[in-house]
């Protein structure tokens, strides 16, 4: 079974948050919950040249999702390629499913009042698209690959 990731190329980052505004509008997403997250380390010297990292923080779609095996309604679910998604028609909003999971990535949607989360945009890819922060990265910092298993 294949997996797919997304990274960023830090060299390549500038921190616009053009993937966190990217994804909101894909998702129609109000302003609040963030399914990916583009954060900074504060400045400091690298061989003595000023510089910050920035750091892609999103759904890490475990081979094993603690977020699947608490939800009580079935609506967490992983698919056969490895994405770990909500189904929205099944997801009452309790959020067992962030207390689940170790880095607590499902956020509550306040118009909807059910929870949400990166699904690489699955919908993209079944159409044979990348996830919409990846396209639209304004420096091709981020990178969506399909791992081959070994």
């Amino acid at each position: 079974m294949n997996k797919y990731l997304i990274y960023l190329d830090q060299k390549r980052c500038i921190g616009c948050h053009g993937c966190e505004i990217h994804c909101k509008v894909n998702k129609n997403l109000p302003v609040g919950p963030i399914l990916c997250e583009i954060s900074h380390e504060p400045l400091r010297e690298i061989k003595g040249i000023p510089r910050t990292e920035f750091h892609f923080r999103s759904c890490y779609h475990c081979d094993d999702p603690e977020c699947v095996k608490a939800c009580p309604t079935g609506a967490m679910q992983k698919r056969e390629d490895g994405i770990v998604f909500i189904e929205e028609d099944k997801c009452i909003g309790c959020m067992v499913c962030q207390k689940a999971c170790p880095w607590h990535i499902p956020q509550l949607n306040p118009a909807t009042n059910k929870a949400i989360k990166c699904d690489y945009c699955k919908d993209r890819i079944d159409a044979g698209l990348k996830p919409a922060c990846v396209t639209k990265c304004a420096t091709h910092a981020l990178k969506f690959v399909e791992l081959k298993p070994l």
